[in-house]
C-alpha cells in the first residue's frame, strides 16, 4: 500500500481517538468551569461556526496552496485549542479558542482535515476502489472514536475515584487532546507530493469560486441538502447525548464512555457494510435507504422508559446510523473534477459546519428544562428523514462513474 495512505489512516485514528477522549467529559468539564447549560450549547454553537470559516478558507484553496501544509496548519489549531481550554477559565477567551481553533463537541471530524485527506485518498486510488478504502477510512476512524471515548471516560472517572477533583481530571483529557494535535502534525510532515493535485489535473483558465469551476452547481444542491441533514444531527451531537444521559439516568462518566464505545464500534461496522450494499443498489440509494431507519431509531431513543432500553435502541440505531458516510463521501469525489475534490469536500463539508453550528444552542436551551428534555432527539430524527427524501429527489438519477 502506498505509504501515503497509511499516513492518512493513521492521522485519522490519531485525530479521531483524540476526538473521542474529548467528547465525553467536554460538556462535564465546562459545567466543572461554571458555565451554564445555555453558554455550553452557545460555544459549541460558536466551535462548529468558526471552524466553518477556517475550514473554508482552507480546503477551498488546498488544492493550490498545497494539501500537506493545509493539514499541518490545522494540527496546529487543534495543538493551540485544546492549550487555550486546559489553562483558561475565562468564557471569552474559551470562545474565542472554540472559534478559531479546532475543538471536536460531537467526537467526530471537525476541522480541514477530512476533506483535505479525501481528496488526497481519491487523487491515489482508483474508482472502483474509492468507496471500499473510504469505508475502511470512516471504519478505523469509528473505531478509534469509540476507543478514545471509552478511554477519556473511564481516565478521568479513575482519576476522580483517586483523589483528584474533577476539573482537574478532566484537564488531564484535554491535555491528552492537545498532545494529539502535535503528534498528527509531525505525522503530516512525512507526505509526499503523491497527494498534492498534478499539473495535468489543473484548469488554471477556468473561473473558480470558492475553489470550483464546472462542478460548481453540483457541489452548491449537495451542500445545501447536506446542511439540513448535520442541522438536524446538531441537536444530539455525542457531548449533548453524553449530558443527556447524565441528566436523564444519573450515569457517571465511564458508563457513558463504555455506551459511546460500543456504539462507534456499531458505527464503524457499519460503515463497511455499506461497500456490499452500495456495489448492489448504488451510492445514492444505499445513503438513502440505510438513513431512514436510523432516523426511526433515534426518535425511539428518548421514548424509552429504562436506561437498558434507551441504550439498546441507541446502539441499534448506531449500527446502521454510518452507512450514508463513505457512500457520502465516495459520491462527492466521484462527480467532480479531479482539482475540485478538496474545494468540493471542503464546501459541503462546511456546508454541514454551518448547518450543525447553530442547533447546539438549541440544544441547551431544550436540556435546560425538563419538559423539553428529549425534543432534540424528535427533532433530529424528523428533519434528517426530511433531508433522505429531498436527497434522493434531487440525485437519485446523477450516478457516479464505476455506476455507469
Amino acid at each position: 500500500m502506498n505509504r501515503n495512505i497509511i499516513t492518512l489512516f493513521s492521522t485519522r485514528i490519531i485525530r479521531l481517538f483524540c476526538y473521542g477522549f474529548l467528547s465525553v467529559i467536554l460538556a462535564l468539564y465546562l459545567a466543572q468551569v461554571g458555565l451554564p447549560e445555555q453558554q455550553i450549547g452557545l460555544l459549541f454553537t460558536l466551535t462548529l461556526a468558526g471552524d466553518a470559516g477556517i475550514s473554508l478558507w482552507l480546503t477551498t484553496s488546498a488544492d493550490r496552496f498545497g494539501r500537506k501544509r493545509t493539514l499541518i496548519v490545522g494540527a496546529l489549531l487543534m495543538l493551540g485549542a485544546g492549550i487555550v481550554f486546559i489553562i483558561t477559565r475565562n468564557v471569552v477567551i474559551l470562545m474565542a479558542a472554540a472559534i478559531i481553533g479546532v475543538i471536536s463537541p460531537s467526537g467526530n471530524e471537525i476541522g480541514p482535515f477530512l476533506s483535505v485527506e479525501q481528496a488526497a485518498l481519491a487523487h491515489l486510488l482508483p474508482n472502483e476502489k474509492r468507496t471500499q478504502v473510504f469505508a475502511w477510512y470512516n471504519l478505523v476512524g469509528s473505531f478509534a472514536t469509540a476507543t478514545g471515548a471509552l478511554s477519556g471516560g473511564w481516565l478521568a472517572q479513575l482519576l476522580q475515584s483517586n483523589g483528584m477533583p474533577a476539573l482537574e481530571a478532566y484537564r488531564v483529557v484535554l491535555m491528552g487532546y492537545s498532545i494529539g494535535g502535535l503528534v498528527i502534525g509531525l505525522f503530516f510532515l512525512s507526505l509526499s507530493r503523491d497527494v498534492e493535485v498534478g499539473a495535468a489535473s489543473q484548469t488554471e483558465s477556468a473561473p473558480r469560486v470558492l475553489g470550483l469551476h464546472k462542478s460548481r452547481s453540483v457541489v452548491i444542491r449537495l451542500g445545501a441538502l447536506f446542511s439540513i441533514d448535520a442541522f438536524a444531527g446538531g441537536f444530539v451531537v455525542q457531548s449533548l447525548i453524553a449530558y443527556w444521559f447524565h441528566v436523564k439516568f444519573g450515569i457517571d462518566a465511564g458508563i457513558i464512555g463504555s455506551i459511546f464505545f460500543g456504539a462507534n464500534v456499531l458505527a464503524g461496522i457499519s460503515a463497511l457494510l455499506a461497500v456490499r450494499i452500495a456495489n448492489k443498489i448504488g451510492l445514492i440509494n444505499t445513503m438513502v435507504f440505510t438513513h431512514i431507519p436510523s432516523n426511526i431509531l433515534l426518535i425511539l431513543v428518548p421514548l424509552m422508559p429504562t436506561l437498558p432500553l434507551a441504550i439498546i435502541v441507541l446502539l441499534l440505531r448506531f449500527s446502521i446510523s454510518q452507512m450514508d458516510v463513505p457512500t457520502r463521501q465516495s459520491y462527492t469525489m466521484a462527480v467532480v473534477a479531479p482539482d475540485e475534490r478538496s474545494a468540493a469536500s471542503g464546501v459541503t463539508s462546511i456546508a454541514r459546519s454551518v448547518g450543525a453550528a447553530i442547533s447546539p444552542s438549541l440544544t441547551g436551551i431544550f436540556l435546560a428544562s425538563p419538559a423539553l428534555l428529549s425534543l432534540p432527539f424528535f427533532l433530529s430524527g424528523g428533519l434528517k428523514i426530511v433531508y433522505d427524501v429531498l436527497l434522493y429527489r434531487s440525485f437519485s438519477t446523477m450516478k457516479p462513474p464505476e455506476e455507469n
